[in-house]
């Protein structure tokens, strides 16, 4: 696969990733052994940068994610976050972006990966109590310790990635963008973080799945699968949404290729600062996914996708309201 630069700060990776959310948390349960088996097999397809969080599985996904990569550490370029909160209550988020908690936060994914540094550390979500400025230079602080290599921040509003980006080196930012989701483009985050030379991870760039084509309804998702807390899913807004993936489904037959495998093929046409991140479970899905790195879409094809996705295509908010994290 080829590589591409994580922003003008930071290391080459695959142009597609690998979201490991999915495995611990959120999705139909996966087996351990499978899970693992797909994280060695993206490495082995050139997916070398592998996304967890330390609130994925409160924990359990980046332990996870230090099994598998336990004799496959010089491979990979391992990314986890902190910043959200959680606690027994599961429908609970806050956010934390004090110095102290970042600190500890990190001591404590470092541990549960097994490594002496992490890759790329992310802000998962800002504090709005707690200038950017501190959160991030904590994280530097982390960074001159050895203990991070680089930095990220998720979820960002283009003036606070500005002064987020002023106060240390930021390599990556992620948020969510897909042909469902084009915010990035029009509310100036793409754009400043361009300026900035920052590299953009583009998380659920299948739309939580729907742009694969699979999945038709959400009578078979398993009661805490987040597709049944998220408005594109709902009946009305669903089926709206489906008559716009069948017709991405006909255009991919034309390319020779799965609806998935376009949808992220135009995604990395967006630029070459752009990474896909999909969440991915299994092998199968995994080698779909990095496949499409290698469609290439001509002009032509690329304005007909355009004509079909506008911006503001899909019906329904992408969330059920601000506050709720799903990535």
């Amino acid at each position: 696969m080829n590589a591409r630069s994580l922003g003008t700060h930071g290391p080459d990776v695959g142009a597609i990733a690998l979201g490991c959310m999915g495995m611990s948390e959120f999705y139909e349960p996966v087996e351990e052994r499978e899970a693992i088996r797909t994280i060695h097999r993206a490495l082995e397809l050139g997916m070398t940068l592998i996304d967890t969080s330390d609130m994925y599985g409160r924990g359990e996904n980046e332990r996870l994610v230090g099994r598998a990569l336990r004799d496959r550490r010089g491979r990979a370029v391992v990314a986890t976050k902190a910043g959200i909160v959680r606690t027994d209550d599961p429908s609970y988020r806050g956010v934390n972006g004090t110095p102290e908690y970042i600190r500890t936060a990190c001591e404590a994914s470092l541990a549960r990966l097994g490594v002496d540094r992490i890759d790329v550390y992310y802000l998962h979500r800002s504090d709005p109590n707690v200038p950017i400025e501190e959160t991030i230079g904590a994280m530097a602080e982390l960074a001159a310790a050895g203990k991070v290599r680089y930095l990220g921040v998720s979820e960002l509003s283009a003036s606070a990635l500005r002064r987020a980006g002023n106060t240390a080196p930021i390599a990556a930012l992620q948020s969510e963008y897909s042909l469902f989701t084009r915010d990035v483009e029009s509310n100036g985050v793409l754009n400043a973080a361009r300026e900035l030379g920052i590299g953009l991870v583009a998380y659920a760039p299948l739309g939580r799945g729907m742009l694969t084509g699979a999945v038709r309804s959400t009578d078979g998702l398993t009661e805490g699968d987040l597709r049944r807390r998220v408005p594109r899913f709902d009946d009305g807004n669903l089926e709206h949404n489906l008559a716009l993936v069948d017709a991405l489904s006909a255009l991919a037959r034309e390319v020779g290729c799965t609806p998935a495998q376009l949808a992220l093929a135009w995604l990395l046409a967006r630029g070459d600062d752009v990474i896909a991140l999909p969440g991915c479970e299994r092998v199968a899905h995994a080698e779909e996914n990095a496949r499409a790195a290698d469609v290439r879409l001509d002009e032509a094809m690329l304005a007909r996708i355009e004509a079909l996705f506008p911006p503001g295509a899909a019906a329904g908010a992408r969330l059920r309201t601000s506050s709720a994290v799903t990535s």
